[in-house]
């Protein structure tokens, strides 16, 4: 065997695919990907994205709503996804004008795509109003820009409103998003019932976006969403659709206790300067020692979550209301549900692979492996990426019972270069050449952050389409 994972103690393992442990034992194959697309690759296969797509459908038709799934499109660049989602009759949720004009240019049409922009500007609005995409408006400012450009085109516009500032267990949920609950029914009156200021719009729908990962509060939201709904189309509006955005979570541990062993002993870093270290640095991943005193809280995606992707859905649609789920009240209101998921539709999809360029010790003795790629082509909005990598070896060394602890670094000419900042424990120090994978990268951190300082070139992505990979040749991988 010459591929290893990372860390016998306190190890944080992740759940995997055989599609990836195929590859890993194609040793040969992986060295040939990368002579040929250079360090570092992205691989994902798009089988696993269409059996998550699957699972997602299958939830609403089991529940008989009328359930619409949108691919939140930042979450990953690559764009044989797209082509994929509208193969699958889902749709494509774009934030940006290159990201809608290319949904556009692969088959996108109308209601298949959605522009849900924080910032939305002219361009943007003009080719949403030229292919009738749905636009979500977000404020005073974006209504007023888009009926001027809907009027000087003659045309009339599909729009949905975005809500924030819910109630939940008596507290107002903060976002820097959309139009305050407390607020919508004046909004609305002020703009479109008492006074007709927006002749060129059409609300056809209402949306929110909320931070976190509280099922709960997604629950309550929607209620509140309902109401308004309702109110909407006793003054005359076709509301037809609810849309609760994304954030659905995902699952990438495969044990619970490993990340609570993990946590345990981070804290204890952080309170004892004697104890071993952990994490580059010390680096308390959101913990600090405030006099004396634990303060803080771990700063990462959740990585283990027991309700995640469809069941986190399915405790939205069974969340009861005065006897009534959710799910019977979006029937009984003739409403669809839609939703935006990016990472976990993306769950099991990819890989990001790269080689090994040095070994080393830095000046206060820690064992650093240069590897060609740089912090931002494995970088979301989580301050540390908690799962074991894997090693593969050329040369691995049997029976090794000397494992060593190392941290892997970047490209950049910068000290916070650092891939994990989690030590990783390996058998053997990997010579110049062998293969460091992180597997489940496909959602938000291929590509979220990723930049091209000192002019590096971008990772190249590249796709299967089948989950027959124990034979593979370099010809079935499609280069994006």
């Amino acid at each position: 065997m010459n591929v290893y994972k990372a860390n016998k103690t306190l190890p944080l393992e992740p759940v995997t695919s055989q599609w990836m442990h195929d590859l890993f034992a194609q040793s040969d194959l992986m060295h040939q990907l990368l002579d040929k697309y250079d360090s570092p690759i992205n691989i994902l296969n798009i089988t696993s994205f269409k059996t998550n797509i699957k699972a997602y459908k299958n939830l609403f038709k089991n529940y008989h709503i009328d359930g619409q799934i949108y691919f939140a499109r930042k979450a990953n660049k690559t764009a044989t996804l797209i082509n994929s989602a509208l193969q699958e009759n889902i749709g494509i949720d774009t934030a940006s004008y290159n990201e809608l004009n290319q949904a556009i240019e692969r088959g996108g049409k109308g209601k298949s795509l959605v522009l849900t922009s924080a910032i939305k500007t002219p361009n943007q609005l003009k080719l949403a109003l030229a292919h009738e995409v749905p636009v979500i408006l977000d404020n005073q400012d974006e209504f007023n820009l888009y009926n001027k450009i809907a009027s000087s085109a003659g045309k009339t516009a599909h729009i949905g409103v975005r809500i924030s500032g819910f109630r939940v267990n008596g507290q107002k949920l903060y976002s820097r998003f959309g139009i305050d609950i407390d607020s919508i029914k004046d909004f609305i009156n002020d703009n479109f019932i008492n006074n007709e200021k927006f002749p060129n719009l059409r609300i056809y729908g209402l949306h929110f976006h909320l931070n976190g990962y509280s099922t709960i509060e997604r629950s309550q939201a929607l209620l509140q969403t309902i109401e308004i709904a309702k109110y909407l189309r006793a003054n005359s509006f076709p509301i037809k659709f609810i849309d609760i955005g994304g954030g659905i979570t995902m699952n990438y541990l495969k044990d619970e206790t490993q990340l609570e062993a993990f946590k345990t002993e981070l804290q204890s870093q952080v309170m004892h300067i004697e104890k071993e270290e952990l994490t580059f640095r010390r680096n308390g991943l959101g913990y600090k020692n405030i006099d004396g005193k634990l303060s803080g809280t771990l700063e990462t995606y959740p990585y283990f979550n027991k309700i995640h992707t469809e069941t986190f859905i399915k405790k939205i649609l069974d969340f009861q209301n005065n006897g009534e789920t959710i799910a019977q009240s979006l029937n009984k209101n003739n409403l669809q549900l839609r939703i935006e998921p990016g990472r976990s539709l993306l769950q099991q999809v990819g890989i990001t692979v790269a080689r090994v360029n040095y070994r080393k010790k830095d000046s206060e003795g820690r064992n650093l492996i240069g590897l060609e790629m740089n912090m931002s082509q494995l970088k979301s909005a989580s301050t540390d990426f908690l799962l074991d990598p894997y090693i593969i070896y050329r040369n691995p060394i049997k029976n090794n019972t000397e494992w060593k602890k190392v941290y892997f670094t970047g490209a950049y000419c910068l000290e916070q270069d650092i891939i994990l900042k989690k030590v990783s424990e390996i058998p053997q120090i990997p010579e110049i050449g062998d293969i460091v994978v992180f597997v489940n990268t496909a959602g938000y951190l291929m590509h979220f952050y990723e930049r091209q300082a000192h002019l590096f070139n971008l990772s190249n992505n590249l796709t299967l389409d089948t989950m027959e990979t124990e034979c593979l040749e370099i010809s079935d991988f499609k280069l994006d």
